[in-house]
């Protein structure tokens, strides 16, 4: 599933298309993606102005005066800004036609994405409870320290809950944790306030440097412009599981924690 950066990539590369832009009219092809898709999105959107194009954790809104279309990639979803008479392809799902001739298509050979609606004012139940952004400056390592206390789970776990931090998905958890010298294994409660502020910083530049890459190269991801991301490439740990470690150059461990496949170095891994 794609992660936070593959959703800010796909973010950045709509928002110039789409800010400004009022839609012209929306196309249903199918009354539900993962979830119905709401009577509102047809009704309402058309004739609105997009105003902004807004992330929230793996969410993209587009957001009007009356309220927000609601998107989800799902497991296989890609979001392209297309010429109006652009000929359809398997699993095109919503056109959203726009002033300008153009449209925004939404494609899911899966069906695990979504399209909703928030109205004006109100936040979406999906969006609700969520954690802080891990971009935020509200997100670090006292924040992490202070949430973290008399907790038992995995430190991985804990860093992948939505209710701490959204958008720390597997790749970006095993990431941070081996910058940051932490094992997945270790107890989320019994990891120190400076270990804490080093796995929020390494959490921060990780994702920072994935979303400049164009995100993680996923089976089915693909960003706006039809590339793949690159940030597979330069991967230390994430899918490495009995490869040397790229720092001392033991055989990487790999195991299941929370049913996520989880990889780390015993040895730099504390």
């Amino acid at each position: 599933m794609p992660e936070l950066p593959e959703v800010e990539t796909t973010r950045r590369g709509l928002a110039p298309h789409l800010q400004g832009r009022r839609v012209h009219g929306v196309i249903l092809r199918r009354a539900d993606l993962r979830w119905p898709i709401p009577p509102e999105v047809a009704k309402l959107l058309p004739g609105q102005r997009i105003e902004d194009v807004r992330r929230r954790a793996k969410y993209l809104l587009l957001d009007t005066a009356i309220g927000s279309a609601v998107l989800h990639l799902g497991m296989s979803g890609s979001l392209r800004v297309l010429p109006g008479d652009t000929p359809l392809r398997a699993h095109d799902h919503v056109d959203i036609s726009l002033d300008n001739g153009r449209l925004l298509r939404f494609n899911d050979p899966r069906r695990f994405g979504s399209l909703l609606w928030q109205p004006a004012g109100e936040i979406h139940p999906l969006l609700r409870g969520l954690g802080p952004e891990p971009l935020d400056e509200a997100f670090d390592g006292d924040y992490l320290f202070a949430r973290s206390r008399g907790r038992s789970a995995p430190v991985k776990t804990f860093l992948m809950d939505q209710a701490v931090v959204v958008g720390v998905g597997n790749i970006y958890a095993a990431e941070s944790l081996f910058k940051a010298g932490i094992s997945p294994l270790r107890e989320a409660g019994k990891v120190t306030r400076e270990r804490y502020r080093r796995l929020a910083t390494a959490v921060k530049e990780t994702l920072d440097y994935a979303i400049t890459r164009g995100g993680t190269t996923l089976r089915d991801f693909i960003s706006p412009d039809g590339a793949p991301g690159y940030f597979e490439q330069e991967l230390l740990v994430y899918g490495r599981d009995g490869l040397p470690c790229p720092s001392c150059g033991r055989p990487l461990k790999h195991a299941m924690i929370g049913q996520r496949a989880s990889v780390w170095c015993s040895r730099c891994q504390r």
